[in-house]
């Protein structure tokens, strides 16, 4: 399928990441992207590791199925890195995006030889500069649009405005946090 982007998220229940995809496929779909968006996990509990996927495209996706080969893999927990191959069927001509501030030594061993780019971002320390508290989610989406091309950044951050409104009519003081988590991992994030 032309121009079809896969993404594996790997997290940890109540980090977000499944929202954090879902977040993603809403923006891609805004843009007028093919889209899907879904999680994979059991009955797990809060800090248990749980996947999610998206698939972006500009053409119809016709594959209803979990995703063995993505060309991106967001870490929202970098210490999934220990228990979670997480570069499975990851292709080299794509990239993995974590959430850590360990070496680059030590991400190359806990990758395993992984021979793809490798992108960081300290998405903690930006959740808590922007929003006050640990929100991981929020940085790691912007990371992997930034990473990935999904869309501008212009383009992100404006329907992420429209969608926050929404999603937090109730607690609109969270807003402005939630756009400044965004504007900073955009620049934030790096290849290591």
């Amino acid at each position: 399928m032309d121009n079809l982007i896969e993404i594996r998220w790997h997290g940890r229940g109540g980090q977000g990441a499944k929202t954090a995809s879902l977040l993603l496929a809403d923006a891609a779909f805004n843009t007028g992207k093919y889209i899907q968006g879904f999680p994979e996990y059991g009955p797990e509990r809060m800090g248990a590791p749980i996947t999610a996927y998206n698939r972006i495209s500009s053409n119809p996706i016709t594959i209803h199925s979990n995703i063995y080969e993505p060309d991106y893999v967001v870490v929202v927990d970098d210490t999934l890195l220990e228990s979670v191959d997480v570069t499975a069927g990851l292709k080299e001509t794509g990239a993995i995006i974590i959430n850590t501030t360990k070496s680059e030594d030590y991400l190359k061993t806990a990758l395993k030889g992984y021979k793809g780019d490798i992108y960081t971002i300290d998405a903690r320390k930006i959740s808590e500069e922007a929003l006050g508290k640990y929100f991981p989610n929020t940085p790691m989406l912007a990371a992997i649009v930034k990473v990935g091309g999904i869309m501008s950044d212009e383009a992100l951050l404006e329907d992420m405005k429209g969608s926050f409104q929404h999603k937090f009519a109730k607690k609109p003081e969270v807003i402005d946090g939630n756009m400044k988590a965004l504007e900073l991992a955009l620049k934030e994030v790096k290849k290591i």
